[in-house]
């Protein structure tokens, strides 16, 4: 009988979408067995978009944004509380669960879905939870409350919710920066977080410039803020691909393109928020790219880790004024069509291939830990 794996991506970010559907295609090609749930409608027509059926195991468990992916914490902490405690709500998501748990080898959490963090540490439950998340994730979640609550407690949080995640049958911590996947003896794997590997240069782009390849999470909603930003692109000379759903009906955008990283890896340079696969992304095709910086922990942790590893890069925040917003993405811009020129990396064919090489090689790496996890069991 194939290995079975059942594998829950939080739709509260795009990356932890893609995620799924890149290993659940190279899982179901290995001959496995994997059924895909989310936690939105929004999350469930964006796999269908990559043939993925997920179905939506609960609509009431969501991180909380602004319209500009600034994270609004007090409502966060509401919107959690409420999951948790109130019946009918992450109780009724466990009996379901139950249920995918019965039949399933492997039951994936990407990323710290709460009924999964409360299933991943009970006995009976905790052998088949793996937890899939990003370093800077974890962190962000473990010191959520520092600052905001008298010192000790939030001190408690964090050690309890790195005692529910260690707790687990196996915790597979990614990195846009990680080399080799690396093991700690006690359920701890460390990999290069997972990249679609994109198709070799159609001829027909040969003599085609590269265009900045946008993309933002459906987060970034306001209109002032994309027309700064495409702005800001044009006076640099730049032909651009902008990708949206929070633009989805804004002239000029898609709200999906599932062939967005055949782009990415042509492109002059990347433009996206500093979530984990886009720094992925700019990482393993060696593209520059520019970060659009919120208030979004995890991100500013990524952001930070990108200066430390040396990523080439330029940062440029929105202040609420579209004006100056355009003024900083031309001047950060034309900073990365510098570097770009000056590597000689542009629309290079030996960068691409490397590239495509080094995706794929990521791929396998994460389709044999989970195809052996769910074996050993």
């Amino acid at each position: 009988m194939p290995p079975r794996i059942v594998y829950l991506a939080t739709a509260d970010a795009r990356g932890h979408l893609m995620r799924a559907q890149l290993l659940a295609h190279a899982l179901r090609d290995a001959g496995a067995s994997v059924q895909v749930l989310t936690t939105s409608d929004e999350g469930a027509r964006f796999l269908a978009g990559f043939g993925i059926e997920a179905p939506v195991l609960s609509r009431h468990y969501a991180v909380q944004f602004d319209s500009r992916q600034n994270m609004l914490r007090r409502e966060t902490d509401r919107n959690v509380a409420h999951y948790v405690f109130r019946p009918g709500r992450m109780l009724r998501d466990i009996v379901r669960l139950r249920r995918w748990f019965r039949n399933a080898d492997l039951v994936v959490n990407d990323s710290f879905h709460p009924a999964l963090l409360f299933m991943g540490w009970m006995p009976g439950w905790r052998h088949k939870v793996v937890h899939v998340y990003g370093e800077s994730l974890r962190r962000a979640l473990e010191t959520n409350f520092s600052g905001r609550m008298p010192g000790w407690m939030a001190q408690l949080f964090g050690r309890i919710v790195a005692w529910q995640i260690d707790r687990s049958r196996a915790r597979i911590a990614h990195d846009f920066g990680y080399g080799e996947p690396h093991h700690d003896g006690h359920g701890g794997h460390r990999l290069a977080t997972p990249v679609a590997v994109a198709r070799a240069d159609p001829e027909a782009h040969r003599h085609v410039e590269p265009p900045a390849a946008v993309y933002l999470n459906p987060h970034f909603e306001e209109i002032a803020l994309a027309g700064g930003l495409e702005h800001g692109l044009a006076d640099t000379g730049v032909p651009t691909h902008l990708v949206g759903e929070g633009y989805a009906h804004t002239r000029g955008w898609l709200a999906q393109d599932e062939h967005w990283i055949d782009t990415a890896a042509r492109s002059a340079f990347i433009v996206s928020a500093p979530g984990m696969a886009a720094l992925s992304v700019a990482a393993v095709y060696r593209k520059p790219i520019l970060l659009l910086l919120t208030d979004q922990p995890e991100q500013a942790i990524n952001a930070e880790r990108a200066a430390q590893l040396g990523l080439q890069h330029r940062t440029v925040v929105w202040r609420g004024n579209a004006e100056d917003f355009a003024r900083d993405v031309t001047a950060a811009a034309n900073e990365l069509l510098a570097i770009g020129g000056s590597n000689g990396e542009g629309n290079d064919g030996h960068h691409a291939k490397e590239g495509r090489q080094n995706a794929l090689a990521r791929l396998q790496h994460w389709t044999a830990l989970l195809l052996s996890l769910a074996a050993r069991r």
